[in-house]
């Protein structure tokens, strides 16, 4: 089953279940696949594989969490606490995050894999890390953690 069948699935059971809250997250992520899919059509490309959907939903869980952070800093507690919650909502169809370790022992793999050596060959493991764990891992981390590495 893809994510977009499971984003459907999971659209229908909110109809019918009548949470107000979850579906409205899900016509969100709805809408956001949705305008992925126009950029690939532009693209020339006719579906817009998983992985890409999973990066959707990796970008609107970070905005998410900013927002969150913004609204708590400004005494806006109700308004961080829906962000958290549509957080939640999306973290449904992403895959089970990495834990620290698990990051750098993949990032340890990626570099063994690809023989890298330097800060050149930082885009080529970086490449290879979003292969493979699309979705698992904060890329912006990981970067940093490579660079420290092969640096």
């Amino acid at each position: 089953m893809t994510i977009r069948d499971k984003l459907q699935a999971a659209l229908k059971d909110a109809m019918r279940a009548k949470e107000a809250d979850r579906l409205s997250t899900l016509r969100l992520i709805n809408a956001a696949v949705k305008d992925r899919d126009i950029a690939a059509r532009a693209e020339g490309e006719e579906v817009v594989p998983d992985a890409d959907i999973l990066a959707v939903l990796g970008r609107m869980v970070k905005q998410r969490q900013e927002s969150a952070r913004v609204y708590e800093e400004g005494g806006r507690t109700d308004l961080a606490a829906k962000e958290r919650a549509e957080i939640r909502v999306i973290e449904d169809f992403l895959p089970r995050q990495l834990s620290p370790a698990e990051v750098e022992q993949a990032i340890d793999n990626a570099i063994a894999e690809t023989g890298a050596t330097s800060l050149r060959d930082m885009g080529r493991v970086m490449a290879h890390l979003k292969a493979e764990y699309t979705g698992q891992m904060d890329f912006g981390a990981a970067g940093a953690q490579l660079k420290a590495r092969l640096g």
